[in-house]
C-alpha cells in the first residue's frame, strides 16, 4: 500500500474537521532525537486534547493513506520517534493529554493519560502514599505512553519489573481509528488475547496508547543505599546472590559500575562527588527498601560484613543520610552524561542470562580490544541482566578516527550477545536503530508472527512505518 505525505491539502482537511488549536508548528525538537543520529520530517503536527480527537485524526490519516508518527516525550534512544525516510508523516503528540484521571490507593492503581510525564505520575502516587516504581534518567520529560510503547526498564526492574509489569489496562486508538476501551483495574482477566501486552513494546506500530491503568506499590518504610567495591563482575554476581539470600525481594536496585565509567565522570564532570578517592575497577551500587521494623543501615552493614567474610567485597560505604545516598545515585545517574561527552564509537543496550555475565564481559573485552585501541565502559542494571556495554576511542583520539569501525564493533558485540542467548535490545526498544539487528538475530517464527499481526491490525501500514519491522518498499513511495 503506497503512502501519501501529510501535505497542505491534508492539513486543510484536518482544519475543516478539528479545532484549529489541535494543529501546531513542528518545531525542530519534534524532528530530532537525543543522540543526533537522525533528522526526521514532519508534514503536520497535531496535539489532540482527547482520545476522541486522536481517533478522528487516525481515521482521517487512514482515509488519506498518510503515515502516522506517535510522539511522547521524544526521549527514546533508538529513533522510534523520528521518521527520516518516506512521505512526511502526521505526527500525533500526546503532550496535551497529560492528566492524572484517578488514583485508587486501596487498590494500588493510578489511571492517567498517556501524555502524563513520568515524574508527575510518580508524584501523584507519592501524594496518595503510594509508589510508582518506574524510574528513568529522563523521567522529567519522558511520558507514560512512550514508556509503555517501548516497555521501558530503569533501575527498579529487579524488584518491580519493566513497564509491562506495571500496567493493568490500556486505552488505545487502533490503526483504523477504533478506540479500544481496555482501561481496566483488574489483576486477573483471562478473557481471550491480551491486547495490552501486544501494544506494550510495539513502539506505536500497532496503535496509539492514549491512557493507562498503572500498578502502584506501598512505599517502603525505610530506604538504604551502599556502594561496595568488588574484585570482578563474578564477585558482583555472587554478592547479588548473597544480598537476595539475606534480604529477599527487598533489594530494589543492584547497579554495576566500572572504573572506566568513573574515570570518564572525573574527566568530564569533576563536580560530581565520587565515594572513593581512587576509583575502583568494579563497584556495586545497592539499594534496599525495607518494611517497618527493619533498619536499612544495619541490614546493609550486616550484608557488608558477610560479603567481606566471603571475600566478595574489598571496601564499601553504607550511606548514613539521605544526602549521602543521593550523592551515590548521582554518580550512577551522571555516567551516561559523561559517556555522551566522551563520545562513543558504538553503544549497546543488551541483556544476558545472569550466569553468563562475567564470561561475556571477559570475552567481549578481548574481542573488542582485538579490533583496536578502545576504552570500554561496561555498566548497568546487573541485577536484571541488563548491561550498557559502550565502546570509546582511546584517550587523545576521536570518534571520527574510528567511523569506519562502528559497524564492525557492533557486530562483534551483538554476535557474542546472541551466542550467549541474550538480547541486543534490552530496555530501549528496537525503533529504527535495531531493525536490521532484529532481522539478523530474531527467531524466524517470531518475526513471521509479528509481520502477520502488523498486517492484520494495520493493513495500510500507516502506523510508524519503518520502526521495529522493515517497511515493505512499496509502502514508502509517495503517490
Amino acid at each position: 500500500m503506497m503512502h501519501n505525505s501529510a501535505d497542505s491539502a491534508f492539513r486543510q482537511t484536518l482544519l475543516e474537521q478539528l479545532p484549529a488549536e489541535v494543529l501546531r508548528d513542528a518545531e525542530s525538537r519534534y524532528r530530532e532525537e537525543p543522540r543526533g543520529r537522525w533528522q526526521g520530517k514532519v508534514g503536520v503536527l497535531a496535539a489532540p486534547r482527547s482520545t476522541q480527537e486522536v481517533a478522528h485524526l487516525v481515521r482521517l490519516a487512514a482515509d488519506a493513506r498518510v503515515p502516522i508518527l506517535p510522539y511522547g516525550g521524544g526521549t527514546g534512544l533508538v529513533g522510534g520517534q523520528v521518521m527520516p525516510e518516506g512521505p512526511a508523516p502526521l505526527m500525533i503528540s500526546l503532550e496535551r493529554m497529560n492528566s492524572i484521571r484517578a488514583v485508587y490507593p486501596q487498590e494500588n492503581v493510578l489511571i492517567c493519560d498517556a501524555g502524563a510525564i513520568l515524574a508527575d505520575v510518580q508524584q501523584a502516587a507519592a501524594d496518595a502514599g503510594r509508589l510508582f516504581p518506574l524510574s528513568l534518567a529522563a523521567q522529567g520529560s519522558a511520558r507514560i505512553g512512550g514508556n509503555l510503547a517501548t516497555n521501558a526498564g530503569g533501575t527498579g526492574v529487579l524488584r518491580y519489573g519493566n513497564a509491562r509489569d506495571l500496567c493493568l489496562g490500556l486505552e488505545a486508538v487502533l490503526p483504523d481509528g477504533q478506540i479500544w476501551h481496555g482501561l481496566k483495574r483488574l489483576r486477573k482477566d483471562n478473557s481471550g488475547y491480551d491486547l495490552r501486552h501486544l501494544l506494550i513494546g510495539s513502539e506505536g506500530t500497532l496503535g496509539i496508547i492514549t491512557a493507562a491503568a498503572l500498578k502502584l506499590s506501598p512505599q517502603p518504610a525505610h530506604m538504604g543505599t551502599a556502594v561496595l567495591v568488588v574484585s570482578s563482575p563474578q564477585a558482583a554476581l555472587s554478592l547479588l546472590a548473597l544480598a537476595r539470600a539475606q534480604l529477599g525481594e527487598l533489594v530494589s536496585a543492584f547497579e554495576l559500575i566500572s572504573g572506566q565509567g568513573l574515570a570518564f565522570l572525573r574527566e568530564t564532570l569533576p563536580d560530581v562527588r565520587q565515594p572513593f578517592d581512587t576509583a575502583p575497577a568494579w563497584s556495586v551500587l545497592i539499594e534496599v527498601g525495607l518494611v517497618h521494623g527493619l533498619d536499612p543501615q544495619k541490614s546493609l552493614e550486616t550484608l557488608f560484613a558477610a560479603a567481606m567474610q566471603a571475600g566478595l567485597v574489598e571496601d564499601g560505604i553504607v550511606a548514613q543520610s539521605h544526602q549521602q545516598a543521593a550523592e551515590f545515585w548521582s554518580v550512577r545517574e551522571h555516567i551516561p552524561q559523561a559517556n555522551k561527552r566522551i563520545g562513543s564509537i558504538s553503544s549497546h543496550d543488551i541483556s544476558l542470562p545472569l550466569g553468563v555475565l562475567p564470561e561475556f564481559i571477559e570475552r567481549g573485552d578481548k574481542l573488542v580490544q582485538a579490533l583496536g585501541d578502545f576504552r570500554i565502559n561496561c555498566f548497568g542494571h546487573v541485577g536484571d541482566g541488563n548491561l550498557h556495554y559502550n565502546v570509546f576511542p582511546a584517550k587523545g583520539r576521536s570518534v571520527a578516527d574510528h567511523a569506519n569501525q562502528r559497524m564492525e564493533v557492533q557486530r562483534v558485540v551483538h554476535d557474542l550477545v546472541h551466542a550467549f542467548g541474550g538480547s541486543v535490545s534490552a530496555e530501549h526498544g528496537v525503533g529504527r536503530l535495531k531493525v536490521d539487528d532484529l532481522e539478523r538475530y530474531g527467531d524466524p517464527a517470531k518475526l513471521a508472527a509479528m509481520r502477520a499481526i502488523k498486517a492484520a491490525l494495520d493493513p495500510l501500514g500507516i502506523m510508524n512505518p519503518g520502526a521495529v519491522l522493515k517497511t515493505v518498499p512499496s509502502a514508502v513511495q509517495q503517490t
